[in-house]
Order: structure tokens, then C-alpha cells, then sequence
């Protein structure tokens, strides 16, 4: 407790520094016992009359003075002994960051803080009214210590309240006498707030003037706590939790008990008042002069949980911490002691004009009562928010918490769309824990059968009868996951258990009942409740900008002003006290933005002129009386008006109430207006052109000054986010300084248009750049050579606000822009991406009468619908055409004026709406009533055809309203896939309160998932400049209505995130040797946060971890440093949780990629096309940081190629070996081979159809299953990576050789490939059939930021890639061609070959036991296998293996041996050796190698026989050439005997036995399949493929297909299709068209086929053919099927 004077009855202490004992614990009725006694004593003690009011300057003021001198303490004090005790033991300077952190983490270091209170009122009304508002006449007489001098209170008239007795107990719980202990927090004491509304004091028509000064804190602190003070205050916990003044707001009201003028020092006051503990300030008190001024004030803020809390939170400022005045050059010091039932009040601003809003009354009104020459109240509030905030509280009525549909307090399963499964794949194996079981259930069930079957078929191991049962009462949990099956749903339509299917993984289920489900997410009776308050939450979550903050409030401020004002009025030496004044104004100015208007500017210039001119004894100020009328000026008492220095000071004051009045409506609308009784006139009938002053830019920041010249603003006035007219820029202008930098322009921008000419939804986008100062050494671009204007932000103004009256008078506009905070170029600042803002003041026109948009009235009784059918063929054909186009992009003027004109012929086509109202020709208001009469007209969308209304194009709130209608049907798992297109195109409303942010809303009240995502998309779309005000409030909103159970989940998710961002940061930073200890140390500070709470996974809300398992944390070795988080799962029955955490990139382009990947699978799954895609989650986090989800059992092929070695990119049998380690039965690796071709087949179309380049094989991956996959989408839409002036990226895929050979099964074409061709075409055909969804999509992730989707243009990419106009024949054979382009580019694997090499550096060199040949897997020395004596190639001999080639058998004799052996060797094995001799021995002579080309064919009896001889006589110069050539290892490895050299060791001694036998003369094997149709007069043949050749060598031939339709005498009728070389199974996929046939004439013609091997050194021979009668086929439709070959004749 406070220490007060002996005469009142409190013991005083007399020493400071004397420890104080610990107080002992009461309880809370005493506490507020003791608190009553001690005030009343003090207000019956210590009277003073109301007529002493004024300045006494006298030397009694001296003698009051000294009292100062002594310790003060306040009425109540807090015992902080033991924490500043604590922090004095603390070596400040061995701290490190991560440990200042810990420490404030640490539960212990928070206990000892002050006990948090429940909230009641702080003092009733009366007695708040009786001890400080009592209109009663007090005297004045000796005030204790702590107290200082002669006050007079008069109540306001609002507050009337008689004076009661009665006492009442103080709040805080504290007994007066309890030991008492030094305070270092400031007691807030206020009137009870009436209005939650807050509004500026002005000055009252009936004064309230408390008078005096109280206690001056003297805080004890030592140097080392002032240096641990100022460590804590930079670590991003004091950054979160510290600002008290920004961030833990405070409703109702703060009365301020004395207010004394701030010293200039004040605005040093440094972090250390989060602590209240400010050891640089002590005040000094020389003489001390009491001022009498208060008034009543109320302060904007969010309603704190505990008043006491955020007290003790609160962040003093200078006038009410040390305050220090002088005056006749001596020090005036006091200190505010204040005690606040509103508490946790934002101070740091009036108003945002889209930021905050306060808790508002039924009623809608806050008066204050002000000086006559003022007006009477006005409210510092955003209408639009307050509406929002309405909007909110209905809609939340809709869900109440007794409803378990919308609450069900868990996670469902997400269902996809079943798989097409059949035959025995329909059948799946499910195990279910049952309570009361041992063992788990386990049986078969069906793939179509629901989960509510599934149940009963479990409940009926536990129940004889089922009737007994509510069956609908169970639920299926899926083990290890906290989410339930949905029981109306087909078990395998769900994605778990699909996933469980493709990983081949067992199926866990476990039976409950609804009440034993956790349902810690659900929301309560208390939340339904608890008021919307979009503010309340907000603090708990990091901003990406810097918070504008002020230490004063603006009403201590205003306090502060009055009293300088009065003091500069009556002292004589006027010069020191006006420049007190002129600091005083300057410090309003600052709190409110750092606006100065011109009326400020001037009547500060006046104010100076005047206190240079003489006096005149009229002028003199006499004593201030508290009786009379209060004067027009806002100044007190009645001083002469002709005094210039009062009139200045009178302009100056009307100026200041200007400025709040402007800053105060900069937010409001003119229906405040219209309700005096002003004119409203439509705005369709304003002739008036639009116009408008750019004032000014206020708030400029120091290092914009000198690092840029000029400024000018680009003006543009769009709708439907295009130009309505020309942009306009302004003029250049460099930067002016008053009390603070700003830009001032002062310049007329006219648009010539009328208004009536403005559509509803048009925007002003005023978009600010700066010229930069090339003289300047410290530009913040790091690129010197460049020399344009720099954008610097973005502000837009909708001209009709949301009340639709048009924009009127001055307006504050915020402009956040990015601050240039990095002084290292590529380095990332450690707090992120920091912005800040300027006000830009804008002045419209303020006329005597208000301009309102009306919405013109639609006839819905007219309905217009016309046939197409009687349009002529043309027409029709044209307006078809239009109709069928994939999307709106390519539509030229005159198409979209030919639709619009045609646009009633189009109901029956409702898909094409958007294409529809993107030709209208404009949204003036004379158009409008037509437009609307459309619209109620045309038949409802599909959703996702919906979406597309959502884009730019359709600002329109009749349009959007509608599309967000057509998309309610949508479900919450499709829904939920798209979200991030949603959260984007809330950037193209216009207003905060649309139908589409009330959609989202309603959706997340009844899904958690759905809230989830919202809230992460949300809190990521805070960093948007432009929008980040508008997703705080939709942010805010959904904290407040989500519910405490979710709340708090959501922010442990948050603060689990931040922990592991500053972990990923250090180990980022850290060197390469010490990273891992680093990242083992930085961990226990997240395991620290596991120890106090389990937390569910931002990236999966349904896997909840209990603890780290840091043993396995690790970090990957990529340019990012990366860590590998592993988690322990809170299900007992769940497996590991490990994810990768990434700082330092942009996961956002990822996230956009993978939900691209995933809505294409699900489209392939809708068709029935299962293309086995791995589907992993990828979440951004925050500004270039984020969390991704690891597939397990996964290895790069990097890693997999470079067991082989470097160049192991370049060999074909990597992936299908390491493939078979890990499916070592011939039925697995079947099975992984089929993954790997269907797989593949859909990363192909994915990545070509995204343009995902950068592909490297460190960024593809394959699963032990055979699942291949892509990550890292750092670079999509065809921005390739570029090695120098070359694209990196060649193919228009990945597809190599490597990936071929698992395709087919070996080295030759088999059918598996052409499965894999036909697998791709289909992927592609059905994705180009979805080519609007997806320009859509992306086209609504545009403004998101990325930076290569940053225009429509952009999208060109997809769309040409998708070949929207081609028909499915066309686009198979175009994606053939790419699959063949692919596998050629011998690119792809130069790139793998050099990635390889750059990755060098972290797995070193090959090891020296790797082979040094490919056929030999070890390498060998003559020490193992002795000495060669004699070497000759025996023999050669013809093989098929399956293919046919020759074998060249060497002879070897060894040193020691009699009987010589044998090896087999290939011609290009016998290459590879002389190429690889080359490499090692560069400087050697060797022996010359035969030549590789052959003229004609290469595996033919004749080229065997003369190789033979060459290579015999190669082996001859190479034995017997240096022995260091010789008898080196790789010549010994080659002559080493292997397997096949075993095996085939009788073929040396058996010439004349072989493997294979040839097929005989004649044989005709084989098939060909084939594609006809018929359309627009010609026929198409697609020959696709043929399969199983035969040829009467064995050998492989050269096929190509030849066709004609008989008869054809003339043989005009030839086609042929291009070779495919050297295969028994060749992919052609190729069109061939006969045009001008009837189907008539086509009906009496055949088609003959012939299949031919073309041979460059004989004639061409015949493999097989085919004669199709044309009348057997449906010529309507395509047919497509296989055909046996046979030995028909041909042409």
C-alpha cells in the first residue's frame, strides 16, 4: 500500500531504500475494504474550496516544493521487489537473445509479476462521482506527501451524482495495511465510461478542473537492471507483449487527475516504461507551481480481461510518468496518477480510417460537452466498421453453440471423390479399436460402404441387439489423427483412407461416442455471449508493420496544450512560455500522424510574430475565476480579445480542433450530414466534372528525404479494375519541413467525367513515387545504375462510400509503404518485412448539399428471352463460337459487342454469364436497370463457373452478390480447397461488409477446417500494403466469433511458429560446423513451449504433437538451411509428425502450385483416372517463411543418381535398381513400377501445364512405393531458371532415360511406354477441359503478390500451354510430340549432370570404392587376379537380349594358369574403356580405337567380322604399351570376369549355340490402334500405336505406317506417317486427314493400312496390314480400338 502522511493516518516511511517486507495475503473483500477506507479518510481530511483556483507564484510554492524532495509513493504500490531482485542476479552481458526470450517465457519469471484480477468496476459511478466530481466546495489544507496541492472539482452535468457516504473496498484485493512497498506502476482513477464510444475532450460549457499535482515516481533501478531492461525491451516478446500502449487496449473512459506540460526530454522516454521503470528520467524539483486543468475524457480501445492487467501493462507516458516543467528557468515537476475502469486503451491514435474501431452503444452517440464556438460532439469511430461489426453479431446469432451440425467441437475427414475402383481392388482391410477390446476388430469391408455401415457392422461385436442402439450417436476416429469420419459419407470416398490405399499402409479406425470425442474446438455459451469485438484479439498476433505509436494520449496531450496556453498568457516573459506552447502543439501533431495543416502552420507563424510586439496593460491577465461563463476561446478564463498574442493563441486553438475534428471524421460518412437536414441530390443526375486538391503527405520519415528528390502522385480512377479515364500526375515536388517532413503538392486534379458518369464501385488509386537522389550516398537500392522513379505505395479511396453518398471535404488517407530496413542487399532483415505509413490529405469538394448513388429499380415483371434457333446459320455460328471459347480473356471489342447485343439468345448456354457481363459496354447508371434485369433472369451457375464473378472484372455489389449466392452450395471440402482464391478476392470488394466476407465467415463458424485455413491465409494477407487494414478486421472478426477453444488453439499455433522461425534463423546464420549445435541448444526453448502445451500443426489441424523429439531434428543442406522438425504425436497410435520448417522463402508460390496439382487430381479422379499423384502439404506462415509437409520413405534423384557416380544422371539403370532394393519380389516391383508410370505421367502434365521450371533432379523425388513426385515450385508459369543468356530449362518436361527404361521395362520401347503416352494425352485432354477453372484461379491469385503472377499476361503461359481451341485428336498428338521432345533433350541430363557437380560441396568426391565401369560393379588390380600374358578377341557371336546385337569373346591367359578364360564384351564396352583411358592417362599415346560409324546397318554379320579384327589389334598395342597403362585398375576391372561371363562360358566352346531363335520366314504378328472420325466434310485417321512387330530376323526394324482409300487407281490418296526407329513397339499418335469425301462417297470406300520397316540399304519390307471397310463405322462418332495385323496385300 501507498505510504501517506501521519496526519492521515498512515504511517509514512522515511527511507526508500530499507527492503520492504513481503505483504501478507488477503482476500479480495478486504482488500477493496481497506482501499474505500483510505480514500474516504483522505477526501474528509484533505477539503480545499473551489474559489482557490489559479497560479501562485509566490514563495509558499517553494515550501511546498520541498516536499517533492522525499520519497513519493502513490496510494497503492505493487510489490516488484522480488522480479527487480531477480534481474539484478541476471549477467545482463552473457545473455543472449534466445535466453532474454526464455527468461520472459519462463513461468516462474511471470509469477512474479502482478496477480491478474478479475474484471469488475474499477469505482461505482457515485463514488467515483463523490470523491473527484462533487460540485461541493472543498478546503484546502495540508496534503500528505505523496499528494500535491489545491484542487476544486466541479461535476459535469453528465456525471450528476449526489454524495453518498458509503464506503466501498478498493478493487485491486491491496489492504492500507498491508507493508508497503516502492510503486512502479501508474494507478489509473477514472469516471465509469457511459459510452463506449470514445470521443476528443474539448472544452466543457461547465468546467471541470481538478487541480494539482500528485505523487513523482522515483524508480529504483540499478545499472545492471536499466541494461537488462533494455535487453528485454528488443527481444520479440517485449516486440508481442510489451506495447502496451498499441497492442493491449483499453475501453470506456480515462480520467487524468492532473496533466502537467511534458519537458522536451520526453520524447527520449525509452522502452523501459513497458516495466514502468525509467531509470534516465529522474525528475528534478526546483519549484513546483500547481496548474489547474482536467477534463472529463474518453479513450478508444478493446475491453481488457482484467482492468489491473492492463494497468500493470499499460505504457506510461511522459505526462503522466516524470513530468518536468520550468518556468522562470526553474524545474515544475509532477506526475499523473490516474485510475482507469476502461484500462487497456489504444492511445496511439484517433482513428484509423480502416484500422480500429471501438465497442460502440446501442444507441450510436458520444457527446462531450465543448465550447461554444465548437461543435458540440464529435465521434472518433468508422461507420463502416461499426456496420461490419452489426453484420457480424446477426450473422453469429445464426450458429449457436447448441447446434452439433455447425459445432461439432472436431475435425472431419475431408471426402474426395471415390476412385473408380473395381474387380477385387473393392474390397479394403479395416481394423477398429474398440473400448472394452484388447485387440482390435479387423474385417473386410467394401470400398462403397458408408461409414455409419461400417459402425454397425463394429457395434455388432459389442451389442446382441443394434435396436438397443442410437447407431447415429458413434463416430469413426481415424488413430493418430484428431479427426472423425463423416458417417454419410462411403469409407473410401474419404482422403485418409485413400491415402492409407495408396501407401499400401494398414487402416486404424476407433469407435466413440459423440461425448468422448475431444471437443475442446467447440464453441461455448460463453462465447455465444461475448460481444464482436474485432480489436480484442488482435494484439496476440504479430503485424508486419511498424505499429504508429505515440506515448502521449491526445486528451493529456490537449491537457498539456490548455496549460501552457494559460501559463503563456499570464507570465511575463512570454517567449519561453510560447515556444512551451508551440513544443505542446508539435506533440498533438505527432500523436495524431504527424498532420500539420496549413491553419496549424500559419497560426503558429502568427503566434510568434505576435509575442514580438509590446503588451498593453489591457492584455494583462488577471487570475482565473471559477465562476462566469466559460469564454468562446479555448483557452480558460476571459482574457482581452485585442491581445494579439491571444488572438493568435485563440487561431491556433481553433486550428488544433480543426486538425481533430479531421482527423476524427476521416472515417465518417455524410450521412452524419444528412441528418441536419442537408439537400441530397442523386448522383445520376450531377452534371458536375470529379475533382479533387492533393494537399499533402504528412509523416515523411528522415531517410526518405535523403534518398529522394521528388515526389509526384500517379491518380487513376478505375472500375471493374480498369482505367475510366487517362491516369493523372501530378506535379514533382521535393519535401518541405515544419515540425515535420512532409510532401506538399496543394494541386487541382479534375477528371472530365460527370459524376453522373461514375459507376457505384469506382476507386481513386493514388499511387505515390519517389525520384531518387542520385547524389545520395545511401540509396536504398542497392543497384546504383538505376536512375527511374520508384513506386513507394498505394492508397485507394472508393468515391461513394459504403452508404453510397459520394466523398466530400478532407480526407486522411493512410499509405503503407515498405520501409528500406536492410542495409545488406539479399540479406533478410530479422524481423521481417517491416512497413510504415504516411497520411495523405486529400481535400474533395464540400458542398452545401449531400450526392447519394441510388440504385436504379429493375422491372421484374419483363422478361426477354430469345430462341437461338432463329438467328440465322451465320450469326448462329459466330455467336456459338463466342459462346464455346474457354473464357473471356481472348474475346476482341467487336466479339464482346456482338455478344452484348446477342445477349438474350444466350440464357440457354448459363456458363457463359461472365463472358456475358465482360461485354458490357459500360456500368454507367442509365445502363444499370437492363444489366440487373439480366441477371435476375439468367438461370443459376455452377460455383465454380461462380468464381470467376469474383474476379476484378465484376466490381459490381448487385453481380457479386449474386455469384457469392450461386457459390453457396459449394461444399466445405471443395470450399476448402480453394480458400486462397477467396481471401484474394476480398481485395476486389469494395466494401468491408459484402456478401462474400459474410459467406467465409459463416463457412468457418461451421467448419473448423475451413477456419483454420481462413485464419493462416488471413493472418499471411496482413503483410498486403494496400488491403492489410481490411484482413485485420476480417481477422479480427473471426477470432471473436470462432470461439476461446479455437482462439486459443490458433494462437498456440501461432507462438509454436514464431518459436521455430527464430530457431530456422539462427541455425540459418549459424556456420556450417556449428549449425547442428545450434539447432540442438535453440530447441529446447520450443520443447520448454511442448512442456505447457500440446498443439495441433498449422499444417494439418487434425495431428496434434505433444513434445519434440530432438534427437531427430536435423536441417537439410539447401541454400535456405531448412530444419527437419520432428514432433512427438499426442495418439499414443499415431506415427512421428515431422515436417520441414523454411525461413528465408517464399512458400506462398508452392502453395500455389500444389493446390493447382491437387485440384487436377481431383479432376482425374472424377473421371476415373487414378494417376497415383503424392499430394503433400505446403503452408506459408509469414512474409518468406512457412512449413511443409515430408512424404516419408522418400529419397532425390540426385541422391538415388549419384550412387552411380557423378555422371550417374547420364545412366539409365539407377532408378529401376534402387527401385528393386526396395521391392525385391518380382510382384512388388511390379507394382512400384506401375506407381512410377502413372505417377509419372501426371507430374508431366502438371508440370508443363503450370510452366514449373528450375526442374533439377535435387527437386524431384521418388518414393520406395514407385511414387514419383515434384517439390520446390520456386519458379512456375514458364519463368525459366537461366544459365547465363541460355534457359536452363529445355524440354518441355522432365522425362529421361532413366525414367524411360522403369517405364518400359529395359532399354526398348515396350507397350508399358505406350500405356504411359495414352496415361499423359488423357491427363491432358481432361485438364484442358477445365481450362477456365484454372485461368480463373490463377487469374484470382493475381494481386497476391507473387512475383511471377503479377498480370493477366502472365496467365498467357497456361493458356497456351492448355490449347483451349484444339480438338482431343490435335491436342494427343501435340502432347506426343512433347513427350518425345522431352525424352531426346539430352539437356535435361546435362543439367542433372551439372547440379550433380554443384552438390558436390556437401557430399564430396565419388568414394574410391565405387565402380570405374558400368557393366563392372567393383574395381579390380592385377594383385587380386594376377598378371596377363596373353589377350586376343577369340570369336564374336549374335545375340538377343531381347534385342539383337554382337558379342566379342575375349581370350585371356594369366600367369600362373594353364587353361585361358574367357569374357564377354560389347563393342561400345570395349569404347567405354579407351574413353576412360583417355581421361586418366591424357598425356599418353594410346593405340588408336575403330571407328564407331558404320555406312549402313551397324549389328550385321559382316561389320562383327571386321570389328573383330580392329579390336583384336587394339588389345595387342594397348598389352603392350607402358606398363603404367597396361596394368592399371581400370584395364584390370575390364578384363575381370563377372556373372554373365559365367554363365555364358559355353558359348566360347559351342559357336553354334544360341539364346534366341529367330522367328521364322513370313511370320506377320502384331497390332495397330487407331482413331477414326468424321466432322466438317473430312475424314481422321490417328494412328496411336502398334505393338508386338515381328520381323523374320529378330532384328528390330524402322515401322511406319502407310494408308489409302480404295479404290485408288491413281494412288492419290497416299499418307504415311514418319518413321519411328528401331522398334517393335512404336508411338506414333499422328493425324492423318482425307478432306472433301462425303460420308456417302466415304461409305463405298476402305481403308487400307500397311505397316512397313524402312531400311537405308534395301528395300523397304512388309510387316503387316489391315484393309477397315468405312460403312462398317459410326462416322458420327470417334471410334477408337486395337487391330489385329494381318498378311493383307497392299498398294
Amino acid at each position: 500500500m501507498a505510504q501517506i502522511s501521519s496526519n492521515s493516518g498512515f504511517k509514512q516511511c522515511s527511507s526508500s531504500h530499507l527492503e520492504p517486507p513481503r505483504p501478507k495475503d488477503v482476500d479480495k473483500e478486504e482488500a477493496l475494504q481497506m482501499e474505500a477506507e483510505a480514500l474516504a479518510k483522505l477526501q474528509k481530511d484533505r477539503r480545499v474550496t473551489i474559489n482557490q483556483r489559479g497560479f501562485e507564484l509566490s514563495g509558499s510554492t517553494r515550501q511546498k516544493a520541498q516536499v517533492y524532495n522525499k520519497q513519493d509513493y502513490d496510494l497503492m504500490v505493487f510489490p516488484e521487489s522480488d522480479t527487480q531482485k531477480r534481474a539484478v542476479d541476471i549477467d545482463v552481458e552473457k545473455l543472449t537473445q534466445a535466453e532474454l526470450e526464455k527468461l520472459l517465457l519462463d513461468d516462474s519469471f511471470e509469477t512474479r509479476k502482478t496477480p491478474v484480477l478479475p474484471v469488475t468496476p474499477a469505482l461505482s459511478p457515485s463514488f467515483s462521482a463523490q470523491l473527484y466530481l462533487r460540485p461541493a466546495t472543498v478546503q484546502r489544507g495540508q496534503w500528505p506527501t505523496g499528494l500535491s496541492g489545491p484542487s476544486a472539482y466541479t461535476l459535469p452535468s453528465i456525471y450528476q451524482s449526489t454524495y453518498s457516504s458509503k464506503q466501498t473496498t478498493f478493487q485491486n484485493g491491496f489492504n492500507p495495511r498491508m507493508p508497503t512497498f516502492p510503486s512502479t506502476e501508474p494507478i489509473y482513477l477514472s469516471l465509469p465510461g457511459q459510452s463506449p464510444y470514445f470521443s476528443y475532450p474539448l472544452t466543457p460549457n461547465t468546467s471541470f478542473h481538478p487541480q494539482g499535482s500528485l505523487p513523482i515516481y522515483h524508480p529504483v533501478v540499478s545499472p545492471d537492471m536499466a541494461k537488462l531492461f533494455d535487453k528485454i525491451a528488443s527481444t520479440s516478446e517485449f516486440l508481442k507483449n510489451g506495447k502496451a500502449r498499441t497492442d493491449l487496449e483499453i475501453t470506456n473512459s480515462k480520467t487524468t487527475i492532473s496533466s502537467l506540460q511534458v519537458s522536451p526530454k520526453s520524447e527520449d522516454i525509452s522502452k523501459f516504461d513497458w516495466l514502468d521503470l525509467d531509470p534516465l528520467s529522474k525528475p528534478k524539483v526546483d519549484n513546483v507551481e500547481v496548474l489547474d486543468h482536467e477534463e472529463e475524457k474518453n479513450v478508444p480501445g478493446l475491453l481488457a480481461e482484467d482492468p489491473w492487467d492492463a494497468v500493470l501493462l499499460e505504457e506510461r507516458s511522459p505526462a503522466s510518468c516524470h513530468l518536468e516543467r520550468k518556468v522562470n528557468g526553474k524545474s515544475l515537476s509532477g506526475a499523473v496518477v490516474t485510475r482507469s475502469q476502461s484500462l487497456n486503451i489504444r492511445t496511439t491514435q484517433l482513428t484509423k480510417v480502416q484500422g480500429q474501431i471501438s465497442q460502440k452503444d446501442p444507441n450510436g452517440t458520444s457527446s462531450l460537452p465543448t465550447g461554444s464556438s465548437l461543435p458540440q460532439e464529435f465521434e472518433v469511430r468508422n461507420e463502416e466498421v461499426a456496420a461490419f461489426c452489426r453484420s457480424i453479431t446477426k450473422l453469429k446469432t445464426n450458429f449457436p453453440y447448441t447446434n452439433h451440425c455447425t459445432n461439432p467441437g472436431y475435425l472431419l475427414s475431408p471426402v474426395t471423390v471415390q476412385r473408380n475402383i473395381c474387380g477385387e481392388n473393392a474390397s479394403m482391410k479395416v481394423s477398429i479399436e474398440i473400448e472394452g477390446f484388447q485387440l482390435p476388430v479387423t474385417f473386410t469391408c467394401d470400398v462403397s460402404s458408408t461409414v455409419e455401415i461400417i459402425i454397425m457392422q463394429a457395434l455388432c461385436w459389442v451389442h446382441d441387439d443394434l435396436n438397443q442402439v442410437d447407431v447415429g450417436s458413434y463416430v469413426l476416429k481415424v488413430c493418430g489423427q484428431e479427426e472423425v469420419l463423416q458417417n454419410n459419407h462411403c469409407l473410401g470416398s474419404h482422403e485418409h483412407i485413400q491415402n492409407c490405399r495408396k501407401w499400401d499402409t494398414e487402416i486404424k479406425l476407433r469407435l466413440l461416442t459423440f461425448s468422448a470425442m475431444c471437443q475442446n474446438l467447440a464453441r461455448t455459451a460463453e462465447d455465444d455471449e461475448t460481444p464482436v469485438d474485432l480489436n480484442r484479439h488482435l494484439h496476440q498476433i504479430e503485424k508486419p508493420y511498424k505499429e504508429v505509436m505515440t506515448r502521449h494520449p491526445v486528451e493529456e496531450l490537449l491537457d498539456s496544450y490548455h496549460n501552457q496556453v494559460e501559463l503563456a498568457l499570464q507570465v511575463e516573459n512570454q517567449h519561453r512560455a510560447v515556444d512551451q506552447v508551440i513544443k505542446a502543439v508539435r506533440k498533438i501533431c505527432s500523436a495524431l500522424d504527424g498532420v500539420e495543416t496549413l491553419a496549424i502552420t500559419e497560426s503558429v507563424k502568427k503566434l510568434k510574430r505576435a509575442v514580438n510586439l509590446p503588451r498593453s496593460k489591457s492584455a494583462d491577465v488577471t487570475s482565473l475565476s471559477g465562476e462566469g461563463d466559460t469564454s468562446k476561446s479555448s483557452a480558460r478564463g476571459s482574457p482581452n480579445p485585442e491581445n494579439p498574442v491571444q488572438v493568435s493563441m485563440d487561431q491556433l486553438t481553433a486550428a488544433i480542433y480543426d486538425l481533430l475534428r479531421l482527423h476524427g471524421n476521416s472515417g465518417r460518412s455524410p450521412e452524419d450530414c444528412a441528418q441536419s437536414n442537408r439537400n441530397i441530390k442523386e448522383a445520376w443526375t450531377t452534371a458536375e466534372q470529379l475533382q479533387f486538391t492533393v494537399f499533402a503527405a504528412h509523416g515523411i520519415s528522415s531517410n526518405w528525404v535523403s534518398n529522394y528528390e521528388k515526389y509526384y502522385l500517379i491518380c487513376s480512377l478505375t472500375h471493374n479494375g480498369k482505367d475510366l479515364f487517362k491516369p493523372i500526375q501530378s506535379k514533382k515536388v521535393g519535401t518541405y519541413k515544419n515540425f515535420f517532413y512532409l510532401i506538399k503538392w496543394d494541386e487541382l486534379i479534375i477528371f472530365p467525367i460527370q459524376i453522373s458518369q461514375l459507376p457505384l464501385e469506382s476507386v481513386l488509386h493514388l499511387t505515390l513515387f519517389g525520384i531518387l537522389n542520385q547524389s545520395s550516398g545511401s540509396s536504398p537500392d542497392s543497384n546504383k545504375q538505376r536512375k527511374g522513379p520508384e513506386a513507394l505505395g498505394k492508397v485507394s479511396l472508393p468515391l461513394f462510400d459504403f452508404k453510397r453518398f459520394l466523398t466530400c471535404g478532407t480526407k486522411l488517407l493512410y499509405l503503407w509503404t515498405s520501409s528500406h530496413t536492410n542495409p545488406i542487399p539479399g540479406t533478410v532483415p530479422k524481423k521481417g518485412y517491416v512497413m510504415e505509413r504516411i497520411v495523405l490529405q486529400v481535400d474533395f469538394p464540400s458542398r452545401t448539399f449531400d450526392i447519394i448513388y441510388t440504385t436504379p429499380q429493375v422491372d421484374r415483371s419483363v422478361i426477354q428471352q430469345h430462341n437461338l434457333e432463329t438467328l440465322g446459320n451465320d450469326i448462329k455460328g459466330k455467336l456459338l463460337d463466342i459462346l464455346h471459347r474457354d473464357s473471356s480473356f481472348g474475346l476482341s471489342k467487336e466479339d464482346k459487342a456482338f455478344l452484348w447485343e446477342k445477349r438474350y439468345y444466350c440464357l440457354k448456354h448459363p456458363n457463359c454469364l461472365p463472358k456475358v457481363l465482360a461485354s458490357a459496354p459500360n456500368w454507367k447508371w442509365v445502363n444499370l436497370a437492363k444489366t440487373y434485369s439480366l441477371l435476375q433472369q439468367w438461370p443459376p451457375l455452377h460455383p465454380l463457373t461462380a468464381l470467376e464473378l469474383l474476379d476484378s472484372k465484376f466490381a459490381d455489389q448487385e453481380v457479386r452478390s449474386q455469384a457469392v449466392t450461386w457459390i453457396e452450395p459449394i461444399s466445405d471440402d471443395e470450399l476448402t480447397d480453394l480458400l486462397p482464391q477467396f481471401v484474394q478476392a476480398l481485395k476486389y470488394e469494395i466494401y468491408l461488409n459484402s456478401s462474400l466476407v459474410r459467406f467465409l465467415l459463416s463457412r468457418a463458424l461451421g467448419n473448423i477446417q475451413i477456419a483454420h485455413n481462413l485464419y493462416w491465409l488471413l493472418k499471411d494477407a496482413l503483410h498486403d500494403a494496400q488491403f492489410g487494414a481490411r484482413y485485420e478486421h476480417i481477422l479480427g472478426a473471426l477470432l471473436s466469433v470462432g470461439g476461446k477453444g479455437l482462439r486459443e488453439e490458433l494462437l498456440k499455433q501461432t507462438k509454436l511458429v514464431q518459436l521455430l522461425g527464430v530457431v530456422a534463423e539462427k541455425v540459418r546464420q549459424a556456420s556450417g560446423s556449428a549449425r547442428q549445435v545450434v539447432l540442438q541448444r535453440s530447441m529446447e526453448r520450443v520443447q520448454s513451449f511442448f512442456l505447457r502445451n500440446k498443439c495441433r500443426l498449422p499444417l494439418n489441424p487434425s495431428l496434434v504433437a505433444k513434445e519434440l523429439n530432438i534427437k531427430s531434428c536435423s536441417f537439410f543442406s539447401s541454400n535456405a538451411v531448412p530444419l527437419k522438425v520432428t514432433m512427438v504425436n499426442a495418439d499414443p497410435m499415431g506415427e512421428e509428425i515431422n515436417v520441414m520448417f523454411k525461413v528465408g522463402e517464399d512458400l506462398r508460390q508452392d502453395m500455389l502450385a500444389l493446390q493447382m496439382i491437387k485440384i487436377m487430381d481431383k479432376i482425374w479422379l472424377k473421371e476415373g483416372l487414378d494417376l497415383r499423384m503424392v499430394i503433400f502439404k505446403c503452408l506459408s506462415t509469414g512474409r518468406d517463411r512457412g512449413m511443409v509437409e515430408l512424404v516419408p520413405a522418400s529419397d532425390t534423384l540426385r541422391k538415388i543418381q549419384v550412387e552411380y557416380g557423378v555422371t550417374g544422371s547420364f545412366k539409365d539403370k539407377p532408378l529401376a535398381e534402387w527401385l528393386r532394393k526396395y521391392n525385391p519380389s518380382e510382384e512388388e516391383y511390379e507394382k512400384a513400377s506401375e506407381n512410377f508410370i502413372y505417377s509419372c505421367a501426371g507430374c508431366c502434365v502438371a508440370t508443363y501445364v503450370l510452366g514449373i521450371c528450375d526442374r533439377h533432379n535435387d527437386n524431384i523425388m521418388l518414393r520406395s512405393t514407385g511414387h514419383m513426385f515434384h517439390i520446390d515450385f520456386g519458379k512456375f508459369l514458364g519463368h525459366a531458371q537461366m544459365f547465363g543468356s541460355f534457359r536452363r530449362d529445355r524440354a518441355p518436361f522432365v522425362l529421361t532415360s532413366d525414367m524411360a527404361y522403369v517405364i518400359n521395362g529395359g532399354e526398348k520401347p515396350t507397350i508399358r511406354f505406350q500405356l504411359f503416352v495414352d496415361l499423359c494425352c488423357q491427363a491432358y485432354n481432361l485438364i484442358r477441359k477445365q481450362t477456365n477453372l484454372f485461368l480463373n484461379l490463377l487469374s484470382l491469385m493475381i494481386p497476391s503478390g507473387l512475383p511471377e503472377l503479377t498480370s493477366i499476361q502472365d496467365l498467357k503461359y497456361v493458356r497456351d500451354a492448355l490449347q483451349p481451341q484444339t480438338t482431343d485428336a490435335e491436342a494427343t498428338i501435340f502432347f506426343t510430340r512433347l513427350i518425345e521432345s522431352s525424352l531426346g533433350n539430352i539437356a535435361t541430363k546435362f543439367n542433372f549432370f551439372i547440379h550433380n557437380l554443384a552438390q558436390l560441396r556437401f557430399t564430396g568426391l565419388p568414394s574410391n570404392d565405387e565402380p570405374i565401369l558400368s557393366f563392372s560393379p567393383k574395381t579390380y588390380s592385377f594383385r587380386q587376379d594376377g598378371r596377363i600374358k596373353e589377350v586376343s578377341v577369340f570369336t564374336y557371336h549374335k545375340k538377343y537380349n531381347p534385342d539383337k546385337h554382337y558379342i566379342y569373346v575375349v581370350r585371356i591367359l594369366r600367369e600362373g594358369q594353364l587353361e585361358p578364360s574367357f569374357v564377354f564384351r560389347t563393342f561400345d564396352e570395349f569404347q567405354e574403356l579407351h574413353n576412360k583411358l583417355s581421361i586418366i592417362f591424357p598425356l599418353w599415346k594410346l593405340p588408336g580405337f575403330p571407328n564407331r560409324m558404320v555406312l549402313g546397318r551397324t549389328h550385321i554379320k559382316d561389320v562383327a567380322a571386321k570389328r573383330k579384327i580392329e579390336l583384336n589389334s587394339y588389345l595387342q598395342s594397348l598389352m603392350s604399351a607402358s606398363t603404367d597403362v597396361a596394368e592399371c585398375d581400370l584395364v584390370c576391372t575390364f578384363f575381370h570376369p563377372l556373372l554373365r561371363d559365367e554363365k555364358a562360358e559355353g558359348i566360347a566352346r559351342s559357336a553354334d549355340a544360341s539364346p534366341f531363335s529367330p522367328p521364322t520366314p513370313g511370320q506377320i504378328g502384331g497390332a495397330v490402334k487407331l482413331s477414326v472420325s468424321y466432322r466438317n466434310g473430312t475424314l481422321f485417321i490417328m494412328v496411336m500405336h502398334i505393338k508386338d512387330l515381328v520381323t523374320e530376323d529378330g532384328a528390330d526394324p524402322n515401322p511406319y505406317v502407310k494408308t489409302y482409300l480404295l479404290p485408288d487407281t491413281h494412288k492419290t490418296s497416299k499418307r504415311k506417317t514418319k518413321i519411328s526407329r528401331k522398334t517393335r513397339n512404336p508411338t506414333f499418335n499422328e493425324m492423318l486427314v482425307y478432306s472433301g469425301y462425303s460420308k456417302e462417297t466415304l461409305r463405298q470406300r476402305k481403308l487400307q493400312l500397311s505397316v512397313l520397316s524402312a531400311e537405308s540399304l534395301r528395300e523397304n519390307f512388309f510387316l503387316g496390314g489391315i484393309t477397315l471397310p468405312l460403312k462398317d463405322f459410326n462416322l458420327s462418332k470417334e471410334t477408337i480400338r486395337w487391330y489385329q495385323l494381318t498378311a493383307a496385300t497392299y498398294l
